[in-house]
């Protein structure tokens, strides 16, 4: 295959970076900052946008619990901490080496859900954008944006690299065998029984470093 018959389409959460991790240096600066109840509170907030979103959408709970807290205005610090974050200090070990492993065959692309805002400013402040060469979609719903994805990269086949297995199910019941799915076991999803109740991946890894015992056959399924 040429190099632009391929496209590896990459997940950034829990799959090129530890967003658990930066979830927890979340809640441990909101305790230390402004309580355990404010963090408490925060993440409530937060999980009920991701009910009603789809996604995780840091910058929206947090205008919501600034009108709760309207009062107090040190909360307004949140958001500098959020936006200034290092994320780069967050990208699994390997996961330079795995997305430059794969260069040499085809085209990476970031494929992520995210808000607007915060997802693009995560995936800056890592190295990503600039690893990917501004090679980045985040939609809502990334399994239900196919047509979108092929219109942007068009590729005889394509290598999708995520750590939810529904995601990788979801894409492989409609792209069938246009489609490799490589699930890495990383992160809660990739441990959590109801989240593992879906069929099998093409290929299974455990880490995103471990891409790089990966050649061009196994993707293909030639192997």
């Amino acid at each position: 295959m040429k190099a632009h018959d391929i496209v590896f389409l990459f997940d950034v959460d829990n799959t090129l970076l530890d967003n658990d991790q930066v979830q927890a240096d979340l809640k441990a600066h909101l305790e230390e900052a402004y309580g355990a109840a404010a963090r408490d509170r925060y993440w409530a907030i937060l999980e009920e946008l991701r009910s009603e979103l789809g996604y995780v959408d840091y910058l929206g709970a947090l205008e919501r619990f600034r009108l709760e807290a309207m009062h107090r205005p040190e909360v307004l610090r949140m958001s500098i901490w959020l936006v200034d974050y290092r994320f780069a200090k967050r990208l699994y070990q390997g996961a330079v080496e795995a997305v430059n492993h794969v260069k040499q065959w085809g085209t990476a692309v970031i494929l992520s859900d995210g808000d607007a805002v915060f997802q693009p400013r995560k995936i800056e402040r890592s190295g990503l954008w600039s690893l990917f060469e501004d090679r980045v979609l985040i939609y809502v719903h990334k399994e239900q944006e196919l047509d979108d994805i092929a219109r942007h990269y068009p590729a005889d086949h394509y290598v999708l690299i995520d750590d939810k297995l529904r995601i990788l199910a979801a894409v492989k019941k409609i792209w069938g065998d246009r489609v490799t799915t490589v699930f890495v076991r990383q992160g809660h999803y990739a441990h959590d029984r109801m989240s593992l109740n879906y069929p099998p991946a093409d290929i299974e890894l455990k880490h995103i470093g471990d891409l790089m015992s990966c050649h061009l056959p196994t993707f293909l399924g030639k192997v």
